[in-house]
């Protein structure tokens, strides 16, 4: 599975793209949500770029998103408080 509800928050396993056009929620491959980053790979800006991308798409604090794994790798785990916005879009994209 792609994320993992607790009690009062998320885990999303995550594939990042570094390097694309645009920031953008591609699609779900291989159990992880593909995310499409534009910032490179070089000094963990595309990491900051990813924060700031979540924070704003999910209405949530910056401070409040942590990495449980993957900071040196393509492959990430991001742990999110759940709130409505975060409930809608895993709805709207009909895998819950």
């Amino acid at each position: 599975m792609w994320y993992e509800k607790k009690d009062d928050f998320i885990v999303f396993s995550i594939k990042t793209i570094p390097n694309s056009s645009k920031n953008i929620m591609a699609e779900i491959i291989d159990d992880k949500l593909k995310v499409k980053i534009k910032a490179p790979a070089v000094e963990n800006a595309a990491n900051k770029e990813l924060i700031k991308f979540f924070s704003k798409e999910f209405k949530v604090p910056k401070s409040s998103i942590e990495f449980l794994s993957g900071t040196t790798s393509k492959q990430k785990k991001l742990k999110l408080p759940i709130n409505q916005k975060i409930e809608d879009f895993i709805k709207t994209k009909g895998l819950s």
